[in-house]
């Protein structure tokens, strides 16, 4: 009889251990990995609608229009100084 409650009392005790892990591991996930994976997949969706933008607007586009599109993926900032405004006169 005592070896009964003995083996019930370990297997209880398992039990509520098997459900703390479950509920600290959920936990942990739920404050940091979720979160992490959540904001990956949001920035990845924004790409997405902005290239499919940028295709749309390329589509719309009429034969001969002239447009200028920079490519700003590698981060870098090329340098502000384009050259210096000279004012001009017309001769006749």
């Amino acid at each position: 009889m005592d070896l009964l409650i003995i083996l019930m009392l370990t297997n209880f005790l398992k039990t509520v251990f098997i459900i703390i892990v479950i509920y600290y591991g959920f936990k942990f996930l739920a404050r940091y990995l979720f979160p992490m994976l959540l904001d990956k997949g949001i920035k990845n969706m924004q790409n997405k609608m902005y290239e499919q933008q940028r295709e749309t607007q390329r589509r719309q586009r009429s034969p001969g229009d002239v447009t200028i599109e920079y490519n700003n993926q590698n981060g870098t900032k090329k340098s502000a100084n384009r050259g210096e405004y000279v004012d001009f006169e017309e001769v006749e």
